[in-house]
């Protein structure tokens, strides 16, 4: 039984390599990215050496060779295992040979083939392969399957423009479901390894089977790109239709002698552009745009961009100009009329009248700059200014503005781009010596898209601005003709280079007699005729001086006329209730109207009082008193110092205290510094305090603390203080005085350099005040303290016996202005 088991095994052995010896031998052609499927025609293009001499050989012989797709199509070279195991076999009809060295060939594939065994590498690739033989399916379920794939394959066809309709034909003349699915998987545009699986699928039901999956995917995206050109050819017939429709409108309007609406809307433009009066330059690029609009279809995207260009070049004032008012007698009589006070201001610009008068040609426009507090009139007076000149007024708010573009504008390469402010104003103002006025140039930002006060440096420079460039323009544009008013209320922000171009002119805040006179001549008649009221009520003096005292706090009026405008709606309501209103305000009837009182201001000490000085300090809000405060206690030495002070000051009242202490043999005092700490306090710690100015204030206080002599209570001083006992002067005096006036003060010291700035300070006040010019702290002392022997300890506490002058307060008194 071994024994015929073991020859039984041997015969098929024998019969298996006889088998393997009659497989077929034939050249290989390696290929990259093609994949060929038997009954089709294929053409290859052959690049490589061994693939030529293949050809060649099998041209020379059967002219059967075997394809086989690679894995890597990057290997130059490959071998067997670079190749994927399934191919084909291939006839080859036709062999060209192509100018570039390659070779072209047209074949038909004839079955599928498995890769069994590489021959021979040179010099070229031959291969053992094993023919596939597909089994036909004729059953039922085949049938229709093959009959879906049909349908779906000349829907496909429909759709595609890719897909000739000979595929449908060759496709039923398929009588095999292998063959079938063969011919649709080479006509659609599948990848690589989806041919390869395809290829690789020996089963013919099971190939149909994937073909119809990827038929239906492939005809759903040809649906959509089907709709999506639809939609796309509608617009391009829509398009060309109406292109189509206006040429020949355009042809019949010639033979008629009519011009058509674009050709209409070209020479309108033509003739503004004439009327314009624009400068050579800027002609000459209206003409060019003007040239390419014409030139081209109403369609075209470019037509509204050019448009809107021109619209701007016509609409710009280029020759247009106000006549100047030059009657010097009626501007004074306008300004004097809308504005109280303001000297300066007014003198600026009668004085430019003046010279505009005698030598109109030479002068160049002025650049004023208007620095003060907010509701001081900044505004208001360059409204009146224009309406002195007769010129237009017109005015944009720089507050806030970070991107440079805002002042240039931007080029017309951005879509929706326009000109910068200036130019836009200037077409608003429609004139090109308008009176154009740039509020809160103090508050311009800065950031990632520029610096906009560095455009502002070209607008405000005579040297520049005739030749302004905005970037949508992109043309010159004169501004030399135009008088620019900038507002500030402090002039710290603005850069130097912009600050060095501007001539400024201060806005103090108002005195509040000055502010009584505004609320008599402008504001309560104003309100009065907002709100419907006759003649009453009627606002007296000290209801008006309590209204300014403690119901509003500022430099201005703004909030003055919002507390006059209050108390106008209450009597409103009150006439329009058929009740009796009132017919005077007085300063007991403020509480009714406006409730409790909510600022304090500052009054003379009641007292004349050890360690405590009466200083003045200026705000945005104008000048307030000040008191300073000295305490000493047993210590080591230190110095307190409270009240929110800022570093100027603490240094003031270190100065202050290194010159007591230099000089404490001849004050007096006892040198046991180092034994005392001493706190000096300013009340209102809520409010931060800075500046030099309190220096011989704090000086004082602190040497009347340490020597135990009282301060005048009726005198203020202001002054900064050095090492030396030397007195610098000071800014901001008018205010001060005023404050000082307020608080019921009569006597002030201040440096002796600044007697030139009473010039500001009112007639009224300099009468009414005595003033004490130092140059030094031994000139302060004698007038501030009370001689030692009028103090006494009352209660363990230093106080004054009787108000006694020393000599020179008493030579004070006696004079009337020092």
């Amino acid at each position: 039984m071994p024994k015929k088991n073991g020859e039984k095994a041997r015969a098929l052995a024998r019969t298996a390599v006889e088998e393997l010896l009659n497989l077929p031998e034939l050249p290989l052609v390696p290929v990259r990215d093609t994949v060929i499927f038997p009954h089709l025609m294929s053409p290859l293009m052959v690049g490589r050496d061994r693939s030529i001499r293949a050809i060649e050989a099998a041209m020379a012989g059967d002219q059967r060779l075997v394809v086989f797709t690679q894995r890597d199509p990057e290997v130059a070279d490959p071998s067997g295992n670079d190749l994927y195991t399934i191919g084909t076999e291939m006839t080859i009809g036709r062999m060209l040979r192509m100018p570039d060295g390659t070779t072209s060939v047209i074949g038909q594939g004839t079955t599928r083939v498995k890769l069994v065994d590489i021959l021979d590498s040179e010099p070229y690739l031959r291969a053992r392969v094993m023919p596939i033989y597909e089994p036909v399916d004729k059953s039922l379920p085949t049938e229709a399957l093959m009959r879906a794939v049909l349908a779906l394959f000349e829907k496909a066809i429909h759709l595609s423009p890719n897909l000739p309709d000979d595929a449908y034909v060759a496709a039923i003349n398929a009588n095999t479901p292998g063959w079938l699915a063969d011919l649709v998987a080479s006509s659609l545009n599948l990848e690589l390894p989806k041919r390869q699986e395809l290829l690789d699928t020996l089963d013919p039901t099971t190939r149909l089977q994937k073909i119809s999956i990827l038929l239906a995917k492939e005809l759903d995206v040809l649906e959509l790109q089907s709709k999506i050109h639809n939609q796309v050819q509608e617009e391009v017939d829509k398009t060309q239709r109406e292109y189509y429709l206006r040429e020949q409108m355009r042809v019949i309007q010639n033979e008629l002698g009519e011009v058509d609406s674009q050709t209409r809307e070209v020479n309108e433009l033509r003739d503004k552009i004439e009327k314009a009066g624009m400068p050579k330059e800027v002609r000459e690029k209206a003409d060019h745009e003007i040239e390419r609009l014409a030139q081209m279809p109403s369609a075209a995207p470019e037509v509204g961009i050019i448009r809107t260009y021109l619209d701007w070049l016509i609409a710009l004032p280029w020759t247009k100009a106000t006549t100047d008012n030059l009657d010097i007698i009626a501007a004074d009589k306008l300004l004097n009329e809308q504005h109280y006070g303001l000297k300066k201001v007014k003198e600026r610009i009668l004085e430019h009248i003046a010279v505009r008068k005698l030598a109109a040609e030479k002068m160049r426009s002025p650049i004023l700059c208007f620095v003060g507090p907010p509701g001081t009139g900044k505004t208001s007076m360059g409204r009146s200014i224009a309406q002195a000149l007769g010129r237009t007024f017109v005015r944009i708010s720089l507050g806030g503005i970070h991107d440079e573009a805002e002042i240039r504008g931007h080029r017309r390469t951005y879509i929706g781009a326009l000109p910068g402010r200036i130019v836009q104003t200037m077409k608003r103002a429609a004139t090109i010596n308008p009176v154009f006025m740039l509020d809160e140039v103090d508050k311009i930002g800065m950031d990632f898209r520029g610096d906009p006060s560095a455009a502002l440096l070209e607008v405000l420079d005579p040297e520049q601005n005739y030749a302004f460039s905005d970037h949508y323009l992109d043309a010159p544009y004169d501004l030399s003709k135009v008088m620019f008013i900038t507002t500030a209320n402090i002039l710290d922000p603005v850069p130097p280079a912009l600050r060095d171009r501007m001539e400024v002119i201060e806005f103090p805040g108002y005195i509040e007699e000055e502010k009584i006179a505004i609320a008599k001549q402008f504001l309560i008649p104003r309100q009065k005729t907002e709100h419907g009221l006759g003649e009453s009520p009627k606002f007296s003096d000290d209801a008006l001086k309590s209204l300014i005292r403690e119901y509003t706090y500022e430099a201005g009026v703004r909030n003055l006329d919002r507390e006059i405008a209050n108390i106008c709606r209450k009597v409103a309501r009150t006439v329009a209730e058929d009740k009796r209103p009132p017919t005077n305000v007085t300063q007991e009837s403020l509480f009714k109207y406006l409730g409790p009182t909510r600022f304090t201001f500052g009054i003379a000490e009641e007292k004349d009082e050890i360690g405590v000085a009466t200083g003045v300090a200026v705000s945005e809000a104008g000048g307030d008193t000040m008191a300073i405060e000295v305490t000493l206690m047993r210590g080591k030495g230190a110095l307190m110092l409270t009240g929110q002070l800022g570093d100027v000051m603490q240094e003031s009242a270190q100065a202050a205290l290194s010159y007591a202490r230099t000089h404490a043999r001849e004050l007096g005092l006892k040198n046991n510094f180092d034994k005392l700490d001493i706190h000096i306090h300013m009340p209102e710690g809520a409010i931060p305090k800075d500046g030099p100015s309190a220096g011989i204030t704090i000086a004082t206080a602190l040497i009347s603390a340490l020597s135990h002599r009282a301060v005048h209570k009726d005198v203020a001083m202001t002054g900064e203080i050095t090492l030396r006992g030397r007195v610098l002067p000071i800014g901001g005096l008018r205010e001060k005085i005023l404050a000082a006036h307020r608080a019921g003060l009569k006597t002030m010291l201040i440096p002796k350099k600044n007697k030139k700035d009473l010039v500001d300070v009112p007639k009224k006040v300099q009468r009414e005040m005595q003033f004490v010019f130092v140059e030094r702290m031994d000139q302060v002392l004698p007038v501030a303290l009370l001689h030692k022997r009028t103090a006494r300890r009352v209660n363990g506490h230093l106080a004054a016996l009787r108000p006694h002058r020393s000599p020179v307060a008493t030579r004070i008194a006696k004079s009337k202005t020092l």
